[in-house]
């Protein structure tokens, strides 16, 4: 699927009629983020989000809030990986060395241990 259609196709996720939680994960997804991990072939992104939440500063964070924004840019095939509060205050960062995600950039919530679209939110 090219980032044209991919981008269209995830602009119609308005909600969620079920959750998704893969074997290894503590955080669930919705199907937002279930049709993008099939469709950019991105499982990895969970993966990331979901490892992410046991770093020191995540973890004293969730310890007065439950919201975090998420974002994921792409330049080059190298990306930059950002969780924040959601007021640009970074929480975690990562830069990735290279990735083939097909979308220049993805911006997601993780609310309530639920990963979505900011769409579904």
């Amino acid at each position: 699927m090219n980032s044209t259609q991919l981008k269209q196709d995830l602009s119609r996720f308005t909600g969620t009629e079920n959750y998704w939680k893969g074997k290894l994960h503590k955080i669930k997804y919705t199907d937002g983020i279930k049709f993008l991990h099939e469709n950019a072939e991105c499982y990895w992104l969970i993966d990331l989000v979901d490892s992410a939440q046991i770093s020191k500063s995540i973890v004293d964070y969730l310890k007065k809030d439950y919201f975090q924004s998420i974002e994921l840019k792409v330049l080059d095939n190298v990306g930059t990986f950002e969780i924040t509060d959601g007021n640009s205050n970074v929480l975690y960062a990562q830069r990735i060395e290279f990735t083939d995600f097909p979308l220049d950039e993805i911006k997601l919530y993780l609310a309530d241990g639920v990963l979505m679209l900011r769409s579904e939110y």
